[in-house]
């Protein structure tokens, strides 16, 4: 059984990751894209974000006048105000830099700073383009949903190990998640099992 303390200490370090995102948006970088290809997933809900930030700093002004007669009150009101407005900013932060990363051997599939999953592309027996806007769970799948929408489809002929934002293991056979560009991501995941299936059909140079 998973302690308080360890509990805690996952959050934590979820919230460390949002701010290190924050801070590679300001610097306009990535995190750990190196020579892979990039696959972006936050446009749809980007807006959505600003949305609620906007809604937080609302919220944090129309507090502050109410209470401006409670002023220690209004102090700690106003920090967690202000503390909420950076999380949210910092989830879509993480959006961006942490895209979906393609290589030759692997896809690396994630969700902000709370989902990072990396599948052999030797895995993956099929993938398809697939707009899905409900979604039931379901054992041994996972589904990494922008808003309400997925539009790729990830079929496993083995299973791989999710760990969940809290650690602990699910063992998926099926990932649905979204993409900006889904029919560019299938396209490229097609043509990465290709080239994988006949590297493996080279014979070996005799002896």
């Amino acid at each position: 059984m998973r302690t308080t303390a360890t509990l805690a200490a996952a959050l934590v370090r979820h919230e460390l990751r949002l701010f290190v995102s924050l801070l590679l948006w300001l610097g306009r970088r990535t995190h750990q894209v190196r020579h892979g290809r990039a696959f972006g997933y936050a446009r749809g809900e980007g807006p959505l974000m600003f949305g609620l930030a906007f809604v937080c700093v609302i919220e944090s002004v129309t507090m502050s006048v109410l209470l401006r007669d409670l002023p220690v009150v209004h102090r700690v009101v106003l920090v967690l105000d202000v503390y909420t407005v950076v999380l949210v900013v910092g989830m879509h932060a993480a959006n961006v830099v942490r895209p979906h990363v393609l290589d030759e051997d692997s896809l690396r599939i994630r969700r902000a700073a709370h989902v990072d999953l990396r599948i052999p592309i030797e895995h993956i027996a099929c993938v398809r383009r697939e707009l899905r806007v409900t979604h039931q769970r379901a054992d041994g799948e996972l589904g990494l949903a922008m808003g309400t929408r997925t539009t790729v489809t990830l079929e496993l002929d083995r299973p791989v190990v999710h760990f969940t934002l809290l650690g602990r293991p699910k063992v998926v056979h099926l990932v649905r998640f979204h993409a900006d560009e889904p029919g560019e991501l299938v396209h490229a995941i097609t043509r990465a099992r290709s080239a994988l299936s006949r590297t493996d059909q080279v014979p070996d140079p005799p002896g």
